[in-house]
């Protein structure tokens, strides 16, 4: 099992340093051409951006019930937020 472990952290490694990022969110990789030459490939990663979601929250309040006794009470309330959204990468 350490072995397997090892040898795939050893890929990565080997993988990342084969990569140069050359602007914001591009990265230039180096694969391997079948004539043992090297071609460069331009890559763009995706943009992670934000949008805004509604999500109902629970609530929890007391409502009178009789004179002396407040019953709890449990609803909903709609809350918004923003929520991570990742969009595509475009071709150079």
């Amino acid at each position: 099992m350490r072995t397997i472990v090892l040898t795939l952290t050893l890929a990565a490694t080997a993988a990342l340093g084969a990569c140069t990022k050359t602007g914001d969110g591009q990265y230039q990789v180096k694969t391997p051409d079948v004539s043992v030459d090297t071609k460069t490939t331009t890559v763009t990663t995706p943009t992670i951006g934000t949008q805004k979601d509604t999500v109902n929250t629970p609530v929890v309040g007391t409502k009178p019930d009789t004179v002396i006794v407040n019953r709890p009470v449990v609803g909903t309330k709609k809350t918004e937020v923003t929520v991570p959204k990742v969009n595509p990468a475009k071709a150079p």
